[in-house]
Parts: structure tokens; C-alpha cells; sequence
């Protein structure tokens, strides 16, 4: 699988941007599992992270990206700039993460930008 560089701001350092392709995205929707649940629930009464909403907030992240990552090459892309995060409740117990960027084309630089 080919690189594709990711940026939140509107260029990527040390690359030149040759060509934007539009707009990309990548989206999941997770529901919680209950056994995680209970555990929350039984760590909030003591305080404390809650790894087990930890654990599943940076599966999908890491899910959306690859998604993210994969409609960029879809479009002939290698590197997608001013990436933004998002998150919506769908239901009780369910949300929507979606990353979303302009996919682009960048090749080396022989000056970094400013």
C-alpha cells in the first residue's frame, strides 16, 4: 500500500502540492458493548480514566483514518491536508466519528514553506 501523507493544516512539510482532488472522508459508527459498560460505570464511581472508552475512541480513530486514507488513493491521491475530526450521536449508545480532509497530490520540495 502506497503512502499517503496527512496534514491538518493546508500544506505538508517538505512536499509540494501539484494537484487537490477534493474532498475525502472516512466514517464509522460504534456502539458500546455492555460488559464496557458495566466496567464504566463501576470505575466511575471511583474516578479515573475509563479505558475501556479509551481503547474504543482510538480504534476508531484509527479506522477512520485508514478509510480516510483510502479515498484518497481511490482518487489518485498521496497526501490529505486540513484534516478535521468529527463526532455525532447516531442513537443512545451509538456515535459517528468522520475525519475529513482535500486529498491532494505532493510531491518533494526542494524549499520548505514558510
Amino acid at each position: 500500500m502506497s503512502r499517503v501523507y496527512l496534514s491538518t493544516t493546508e500544506f505538508v512539510y517538505g512536499k509540494q502540492i501539484i494537484r487537490h482532488l477534493g474532498i475525502v472522508r472516512g466514517t464509522s459508527i460504534r456502539s458500546r458493548h455492555i460488559g464496557h459498560d458495566i466496567l464504566a460505570k463501576l470505575r466511575g464511581l471511583v474516578g479515573g480514566e475509563i479505558h475501556e472508552y479509551t481503547k474504543l475512541m482510538a480504534e476508531s480513530r484509527e479506522q477512520v483514518l485508514d478509510r480516510l486514507m483510502d479515498d484518497a488513493r481511490a482518487l489518485g491521491g498521496n497526501g490529505v491536508v486540513g484534516i478535521r475530526f468529527s463526532t455525532s450521536q447516531i442513537a443512545v449508545g451509538a456515535a459517528e466519528l468522520m475525519v475529513y480532509g482535500t486529498a491532494v497530490v505532493v510531491e518533494d520540495s526542494l524549499t520548505p514553506p514558510d
